[in-house]
């Protein structure tokens, strides 16, 4: 399981959605972006690699829930402090 730090956690407190909005955005999404979204839940900011090693997901599937959570407003993204090349998803939730 990977650590977040109270650096990572900064920028993840950007929009933040009612848990009624949250609710039926996510509704009409597919199983594998419900799953990542629950990640994200649980530990936020992450990369999707790490993601996809939290998920059990393959990288692909995680990248197509990750493109389908951004289209709903549901998921925002930046690049990471400790390593810029990286970008970390967080939840608007």
């Amino acid at each position: 399981m990977s650590m977040s730090t109270a650096e990572d956690r900064a920028g993840a407190a950007e929009e933040l959605l009612s848990e009624d909005e949250y609710r039926d955005r996510l509704r009409d999404l597919p199983p594998s972006a419900k799953l990542v979204a629950k990640v994200l839940e649980t530990d936020s900011p992450l990369s999707q690699g790490q993601l996809a090693e939290e998920s059990l997901l393959p990288d692909r599937t995680v990248r197509y829930a990750l493109n389908r959570l951004e289209d709903v407003g549901l998921v925002g993204s930046r690049y990471s402090f400790r390593d810029a090349r990286k970008q970390v998803y967080y939840l608007k939730h």
